[in-house]
């Protein structure tokens, strides 16, 4: 699909993938919740492993999406009604290499802590001696997770939703 669904003229992909930076920080609160508070150590193991895998998929679809199909993310911005000067196109780009920081670093973070859970922990999981490096990494992992999801929001605001 070429078009969006958000009612901007973007990428049905792209709308995918910022509908779920809407949705995912929310999913992954409730994970953690079902840890901290619930104790449901196995509900918080399959949740992140669903979500991990979620992502995965999603980010992979939307990245062939836009290198493959759109060609580059400035012939998604070329399709605005109205077309942004040199100005506004610098603060486009400005919005997503920030993105990117975190866009990049999150899968890394994430595959690292679920990585090193699935190695560290029994099957069914149960609090032990890599609990406390797994909550460390687990917490910078859902910060970094959000700022992902805030910056490209704010890509995507500046980028499409902005009439300028």
């Amino acid at each position: 699909m070429q078009d969006g669904f958000l009612g901007y003229r973007t990428s049905f992909m792209l709308d995918f993938v910022v509908v779920s930076l809407v949705l995912i920080v929310p999913a992954l609160l409730f994970s953690l919740w079902t840890v901290k508070f619930g104790r449901l150590f196995l509900v918080h193991k399959r949740l992140q492993l669903t979500l991990g895998i979620v992502l995965l998929v999603a980010v992979s679809a939307f990245e062939v999406d836009l290198h493959f199909v759109q060609k580059g993310w400035q012939n998604v911005v070329a399709k605005r009604e109205v077309p942004l000067s040199e100005e506004q196109l610098g603060v486009v780009r400005g919005w997503l290499r920030f993105h990117l920081i975190f866009a990049i670093s999150t899968p890394l973070m994430w595959a690292a802590t679920i990585g090193l859970a699935l190695k560290s922990f029994p099957s069914p999981p149960v609090p032990g001696k890599h609990s406390t490096v797994h909550k460390t990494l687990g917490w910078l992992s859902t910060l970094d997770v959000t700022m992902t999801a805030i910056t490209g929001l704010i890509f995507y605001y500046f980028a499409f939703v902005k009439l300028y």
